[in-house]
């Protein structure tokens, strides 16, 4: 399997069809979303994702009047890589609601700093990582739509979805507890078992991700853009800009300008 391309933190009004090339796209969309195909829609108010193939006109656009927000990998497949997609029972060209995208948006996260190195074992890491990403479509496709169980999940999820709409926001957990009357502990122990992560660590994701976009697609300063995402000092920005991507600011920015968008 080849990567031909991988881009993150897109934004555009509206999708019809894909850019001609022979090969397949994956779409991870962060917005809320609709898709239409031979007169059908389908509506996604969450996170969703589709692999679409050469020449399917697909037309898709947000609900309300914000943009699509979305990550793409373009890829290149054998037959046995084909074979595999159809073992794993993904359709393409259809899409499906994402119920939780952090583990996707971190595997895309993870390729696209690889894709910018391409180390010894490059080839290797974006495969097994596509892999990842068709192991998660798969279980997502074949899910039974069920309620989880978690308490106060549809609060909890919609906090996180707000969190990464609104990364420059002073995120506080002590108001959060306090709207949602409960204990920093039980808070805490909730958000962790219903996300895989922390609310913290949800909170710094969001800014980094902000950040990389504000560096790739503006030529603010990084004294600027360290406020936009919230933080109050540039050192500490930097620093965890650093421990999240492997690159700093400036790295990143200089990287991701001269890679075709």
């Amino acid at each position: 399997m080849k990567i031909n391309k991988i881009n993150l933190n897109c934004r555009k009004n509206s999708y019809s069809g894909i850019e001609r090339n022979p090969h397949f796209t994956f779409f991870l969309f962060r917005s809320p979303t609709v898709f239409t195909s031979d007169g059908e829609s389908k509506t996604f108010t969450g996170s969703s994702a589709i692999i679409l193939s050469n020449g399917f006109r697909q037309e898709i656009r947000p609900i309300n009047k914000n943009s699509l927000k979305y990550d793409y990998v373009n890829f290149q497949t054998s037959s046995a890589d084909r074979q595999y997609i159809v073992s794993m029972n993904i359709p393409i060209d259809v899409p499906v609601e994402i119920t939780d995208d952090f583990v996707i948006s971190s595997t895309l996260k993870s390729m696209k700093s690889a894709f910018l190195t391409k180390g010894r074992h490059y080839a290797e890491f974006m495969e097994l990582s596509m892999k990842i990403i068709f192991i998660s479509l798969s279980e997502m496709f074949s899910a039974k739509p069920d309620i989880p169980s978690i308490p106060k999940y549809s609060e909890l999820k919609a906090l996180r979805n707000s969190i990464f709409e609104e990364p420059m926001k002073e995120w506080s957990a002590d108001e959060i507890c306090y709207n949602m009357a409960i204990s920093h502990t039980y808070f805490h122990r909730l958000y962790y078992t219903a996300f895989g992560t922390t609310y913290r660590q949800d909170v710094i994701y969001s800014r980094i991700l902000y950040a990389c976009e504000l560096l790739k697609n503006t030529d603010l300063s990084i004294s600027e853009i360290a406020e936009k995402c919230g933080y109050d000092s540039d050192s500490y920005f930097m620093r965890q800009f650093r421990q999240h991507t492997s690159y700093t600011p400036s790295e990143y920015r200089k990287i991701t300008k001269n890679v075709d968008k």
